[in-house]
């Protein structure tokens, strides 16, 4: 199995790469709910992760469900199906309208099959050194994000959305014995097979893209290349 450390994690194999990812999800999102204040800013705790200052919800049900969701997620990693992971913040009902998503785009990571997650990339593969100073500097531009962003309404939600690769042989994960449902269809991205043709009755949600697109954070480390921004739906300048 891949030695993980978050100091000093060694990338030697694709489930070293998830467990990167996983670990930092996990923080990204607690930063995101408490950058954006969709919990009071006081039920959040001081806590450091990769060796700078974050925030952490100390609700235990926020906490369950971000570690459960998390989770689900890595699952379907391990399984090379994904290609982008989002968290929506929506406007509070009736409208429930997408109003910000971040976007987490591991589109460039490896592609195998799932048996070979443990299978070695090379025999001595160097510490990916840098991947932690990456991650902080992610998170120090998550907790400055908000003076560029236009403020969201009080009481809004929020879930975890996950899009899949376009091979034709990938099928969404659904079922009474998974915790994943359909996206809304305007979260829906138009599917397409591996020669790049649309897949028929697939078409774009018109919430896909928003109105204005503000970059993040390139996070590249090896066999680990993220790619991270934050899309601005149009409920949040609607009138």
């Amino acid at each position: 199995m891949a030695t993980y450390n978050a100091d000093a994690p060694v990338l030697n194999n694709y489930h070293a790469v998830v467990s990167a990812f996983s670990d930092f999800l996990t923080v990204a999102i607690h930063t995101i709910l408490y950058e954006r204040s969709i919990y009071p800013r006081s039920s959040f705790l001081a806590a450091r992760k990769f060796n700078c200052p974050v925030r952490q919800s100390r609700h235990p049900k926020v906490c369950k469900w971000i570690q459960d969701a998390v989770a689900a997620v890595e699952v379907e990693m391990f399984k090379c199906t994904l290609s982008n992971t989002s968290l929506v913040i929506h406007a509070p009902p009736p409208s429930s309208a997408p109003l910000e998503r971040f976007l987490f785009s591991t589109t460039a990571f490896p592609s195998l099959p799932s048996s070979e997650v443990l299978t070695p990339f090379s025999d001595n593969p160097p510490p990916a050194a840098d991947l932690p100073e990456q991650f902080r500097a992610t998170i120090s531009r998550l907790s400055t994000l908000s003076s560029a962003l236009s403020p969201l309404p009080p009481d809004c939600s929020f879930t975890l959305v996950t899009e899949l690769r376009d091979d034709a042989d990938i099928h969404p994960p659904l079922g009474p014995d998974t915790p994943w449902l359909a996206a809304e269809p305007r979260l829906q991205k138009q599917r397409k097979r591996n020669e790049g043709e649309v897949q028929p009755g697939s078409t774009m949600g018109k919430d896909l893209g928003g109105v204005r697109t503000t970059p993040i954070r390139n996070v590249e480390s090896g066999a680990f290349v993220m790619e991270m921004w934050v899309e601005e739906g149009k409920g949040k300048f609607e009138e």
